[in-house]
């Protein structure tokens, strides 16, 4: 007789692979990834098919536990300008609170076992962020350009601020808020 799946392997499996993902890359094995988690490398393959759909069950995770953090708390009874800061800092509080998810997620995204479902239901767990930059930048002077091409430049600058942030934690506020300002100008 089959023993029952557990409730709680496949989380202790996604935990895992973000870890052995952010430091070894996509390649790692799904036995590393099958040690962090715990489990042996046959129960890891009971929870998820393949190795692809790890990774596209962890790409998913990621995206929409980002988009949740960024998210969090906001509300429409604030002007556009405070919206938008609000997500801006929520979304690099938690790129550099969650380094491991943050590269694990960045080497997700370029991957090609990442499938356009995927891409479709994490895009979904934006929609939100997508809505705000869409009121941000309606009269700005890139208001014609692709909303693709917005949120690409917005991450630029967006990763650059992460990176002072991190390099320089005492003076994290001031970047972050500078970064905000760079973004700002440029969209509106």
């Amino acid at each position: 007789m089959a023993r029952p799946r557990s409730d709680i392997k496949p989380s202790a499996i996604i935990a895992g692979a973000t870890r052995v993902i952010a430091s070894q890359g996509l390649s790692a094995s799904t036995a590393a990834i099958a040690k962090e988690s715990g489990v042996s490398n046959g129960s890891l393959f009971t929870y998820f098919e393949t190795k692809a759909d790890l990774l596209n069950k962890l790409y998913v995770e990621l995206k929409t536990e980002m988009a949740e953090a960024t998210l969090e708390g906001l509300t429409d009874d604030r002007d556009l300008r405070e919206q938008a800061l609000r997500v801006w800092s929520q979304w690099l509080n938690w790129a550099t609170s969650y380094p491991e998810k943050r590269r694990t997620l960045a080497l997700l995204n370029v991957s090609d076992d990442i499938t356009a479902e995927s891409q479709q239901t994490a895009s979904r767990a934006m929609t939100e962020v997508r809505k705000l930059l869409n009121r941000v930048s309606e009269n700005g002077p890139m208001r014609d350009t692709p909303l693709e091409f917005r949120l690409s430049l917005m991450n630029g600058v967006a990763e650059a601020t992460i990176q002072f942030m991190i390099h320089d934690p005492a003076d994290a506020d001031t970047h972050c808020t500078a970064g905000f300002e760079a973004f700002w100008r440029m969209t509106v």
